[in-house]
């Protein structure tokens, strides 16, 4: 049995667990949130977490962006994250950098049946088959799972910083209103927490209701995406609830793109802080509709299961299960 340390890193917090990991599910010992403003480097983070009779065999850590030679390229952290350093920080332990989504879809097979709500129950499979991952929150990120013979080998990707491809006259809109402002549109800058409130941005030009005067002090008193969400989900404001159900669609049409892309039978899920909020529209027609709309590949998309997950921490307990089994530590 191994002890090992795990960490899943974004620009606004630092979730650090202790884990034990046997054959099964890493199992938590203890966890702990940190706001990453408040610490000038990885290494203190887990200085401060890790107490001084805790011996750790492995550590692996999930961060936004890139991993190129085992250096972190974060998109959103401040920091220097470096795999040689951080073991030297560690005691000379094994040390794994990987995509926070790489490590976000090795916890996916350990989620629990009531850890996950299912959205398309597809086909069963009488044998593993490959599982692509999608995440939206402060960005967007996408990986898959790769069905091999040794078992699931993740793979990351910076598939968010796609172009976004619009479907609709609608849709075409909204990148033409983005497109004025950022230049070059990637499904990040819909797809994301972010994202949510550019859709709204844009529906201020293009519907004809008045913004209400309570709307507009929640999101200038907090975070705007989540005022939309709630206004959204209430049913309080017509604009919200537009953008929250064009979301949604632009969230299918894209878990529909990297399940194609992966050719993922084993299914589709869909991680990140946003969905599990935003389930019922979700679980709306719409939804389906847009991820089964690929033409003559429609029949291939009716067989693939789509599942949220409910756990925040599967980040975390991917990224215990890469360090205990030395994933891409080379």
């Amino acid at each position: 049995m191994a002890v090992v340390l795990a960490g899943d890193i974004g620009g606004t917090k630092t979730h650090l667990g202790l884990y034990q990991v046997d054959r099964g599910a890493p199992q938590a010992q203890r966890d702990r949130i940190y706001p990453t403003a408040g610490f000038g480097s990885l290494e203190a983070v887990c200085a401060a977490f890790l107490a001084p009779g805790d011996r750790i065999d492995a550590a692996c850590f999930g961060v936004p962006g890139p991993v190129i030679d085992g250096r972190s390229h974060a998109t959103n952290v401040p920091w220097e994250i470096e795999r040689t350093a951080l073991s030297r920080a560690l005691g000379g332990v094994p040390v794994s950098l990987l995509n926070d989504l790489e490590t976000t879809a090795y916890g996916m097979p350990h989620l629990k049946a009531e850890e996950m709500a299912t959205l398309l129950a597809g086909e069963p499979r009488p044998e593993p088959a490959n599982i692509a991952v999608i995440a939206a929150g402060t960005g967007l990120g996408e990986a898959a799972l790769i069905a091999t013979p040794g078992g699931y080998l993740a793979v990351a990707s910076e598939g968010g910083h796609c172009d976004f491809a619009p479907r609709s006259p609608e849709q075409c809109g909204l990148l033409d209103f983005l497109a004025r402002e950022f230049g070059h549109v990637s499904f990040e800058r819909v797809l994301s927490g972010p994202g949510l409130h550019n859709i709204y941005r844009y529906l201020l030009t293009a519907m004809a209701e008045p913004e209400p005067a309570w709307l507009a002090a929640q999101m200038r008193a907090g975070d705007p995406s989540a005022a939309i969400s709630m206004a959204a989900l209430s049913g309080r404001d017509p604009r919200a609830v537009a953008a929250l159900r064009l979301f949604a669609a632009i969230y299918a049409a894209e878990a529909a793109n990297l399940a194609l892309k992966y050719l993922a039978l084993g299914g589709v899920m869909i991680g990140g802080g946003i969905a599990p909020k935003i389930l019922p529209f979700l679980r709306e027609p719409a939804f389906a509709e847009a991820f089964l709309n690929k033409g003559r590949l429609r029949e291939t998309l009716v067989r693939i299961p789509v599942r949220v997950s409910l756990n925040e921490a599967a980040s975390l307990i991917g990224a215990a299960w890469a360090a205990a089994n030395g994933a891409h530590r080379a």
